[in-house]
């Protein structure tokens, strides 16, 4: 089975809805047998890299709202990170472009440190409070997952990788995806958002269900007077 996860790391609800789905992930019977593969999404691809601003301007510029209310927003999204295990801390979240992020997802996944570099770079961000726009975070958190940072500098300091970013972004868009975090299993089913993690262990099983189910066979009506077995071969012997 595979189940392909688009997502950015600027995104709260990505880093949450993860979580639910490994903890689905956990309980399922046939775990061994998925593939997760991560899929680059970017909220804001004109984001600035170096900005002044707190994540609440960000909040309230974008909603037209009060920055006290974008405050209130983000405590209770910090609560649902906090049921999972997750500590946020927006008040000291730098925000940025992540658009090199990506691509040090796709160098890692390139070196077998996908899942790992995800997770690195999701906390990170949400717990602590690290710049994910800079090249020399991101070659040290590279490098805490077993890859070399002078070469992942060398790699950040190009357009490497750009073009799977671009490749994940198009295949979003051609499935109609604009928001994240966005699962799909087996190209067929669905589910979009940090959905509670029955919802997630009731797809495996249905896409499960369904992989394993084996195919019923239909006679097809032939010529009563022949033998009713028609022509075959079985046991390297044919019936002519």
């Amino acid at each position: 089975m595979k189940v392909e996860i688009w997502s950015d790391f600027a995104c709260p609800f990505c880093y949450i809805g993860k979580r639910r789905f490994e903890a689905a992930l956990s309980q399922f019977p046939h775990k061994e047998k998925v593939e997760t593969i991560f899929r680059s999404f970017e909220l804001d691809p004109h984001a600035k890299r170096d900005t002044n601003e707190t994540i609440y301007d960000i909040l309230a510029a974008k909603y037209g709202m009060p920055v006290e209310k974008a405050k209130g927003m983000t405590e209770q999204v910090a609560q649902q990170a906090k049921e999972v295990g997750l500590e946020y801390h927006f008040d000291t979240m730098i925000p940025t472009n992540t658009a090199d992020a990506h691509r040090l997802a796709h160098y890692a996944n390139a070196h077998g440190k996908m899942p790992e570099m995800i997770e690195r770079l999701l906390k990170a961000y949400f717990t602590d409070s690290l710049h994910l726009g800079d090249h020399q975070v991101l070659a040290k958190l590279a490098a805490e997952i077993g890859l070399d940072q002078e070469q992942t500098l060398a790699m950040l300091a190009g357009d490497e990788y750009s073009e799977h970013v671009q490749a994940d972004k198009q295949k979003a868009a051609a499935l109609g995806i604009n928001a994240v975090p966005f699962f799909v299993f087996n190209d067929k089913y669905a589910v979009s958002g940090a959905q509670p993690g029955e919802v997630f262990f009731n797809v495996l099983n249905k896409v499960w269900e369904e992989e394993s189910a084996a195919p019923t066979l239909q006679f097809v009506q032939t010529d009563e007077k022949k033998d009713a077995d028609g022509d075959n071969c079985a046991d390297g012997s044919c019936k002519l």
